[in-house]
C-alpha cells in the first residue's frame, strides 16, 4: 500500500465534489457513477499528474456527459453524503492500492458500495477498502511473486499435469 500525500488527497476531494456534483444531472447516480468510473477523465486521474490540468468538479462531470453523451436514464438518486463518501473511497482505493478505476469498479460498483454506506462511511478509508476486498476474498498486499509460487506450489502438491504438443497430429494428449 502506498501513503496518501498532499495531492492524493486532494485528489480525493476532487472526485467526492465531482461525484456530489453529478446530482444536477438527469440520469441516476449510479449510471453516472459508473460511466465516470470507466471515463478518460477516471483513467488520467489514475495516472500521475491529473492536478496540473485545470479541473474543476463542474469540469469533470461536463467532461463525463461528454464523453458518454445526455442521459435521462434511471431515477434513483443517491444522497450527496453517500456521492461524496464513494468518490473519496474510489479515489483513495485507486491511490493507495494502485489499482485502476475501472478495476476498482468490477469488484465493487455503485449501488453495492452505496449499501455499505452506513456500516463502512464513518471507518478510516483504507479500512473500509481492506473489509469491502476481503469479504470479496481479494488479497490487496499480496506481493505478485509470493501469488506465482502460491500457485506453483499447488500444481506441484496436486502432481496433476498435463502435456499437450502443439500442432503435429492434431494436440494430442499424452
Amino acid at each position: 500500500m502506498k501513503t496518501i500525500d498532499a495531492d492524493g488527497r486532494a485528489l480525493c476531494k476532487l472526485q467526492a465534489q465531482a461525484f456530489e456534483t453529478s446530482l444536477g444531472l438527469s440520469c441516476a447516480s449510479a449510471v453516472f457513477v459508473r460511466r465516470f468510473m470507466n471515463s478518460d477523465v477516471a483513467r488520467r486521474m489514475d495516472d500521475e499528474g491529473f492536478l496540473s490540468e485545470s479541473n474543476s468538479p463542474e469540469g469533470i462531470v461536463a467532461e463525463v456527459e461528454a464523453q458518454y453523451g445526455r442521459s435521462d436514464y434511471g431515477s434513483v438518486k443517491f444522497s450527496a453524503e453517500e456521492l461524496h463518501w464513494m468518490g473519496y473511497l474510489y479515489r483513495y482505493w485507486a491511490c493507495a492500492f494502485g489499482m485502476s478505476s475501472r478495476a476498482i469498479y468490477k469488484i465493487v460498483g455503485a449501488n453495492e458500495l452505496r449499501s455499505l454506506f452506513f456500516a463502512y462511511h464513518s471507518l478510516d478509508p483504507e479500512q473500509a477498502i481492506r473489509r469491502i476486498a476481503e469479504s470479496k476474498g481479494i488479497k490487496l498486499d499480496e506481493d505478485p511473486i509470493e501469488k506465482g509460487v502460491a500457485a506453483l506450489r499447488r500444481i506441484h502438491e496436486k502432481r496433476c499435469y498435463e502435456y499437450h504438443f502443439v500442432g503435429g497430429e492434431g494436440g494430442k494428449s499424452l
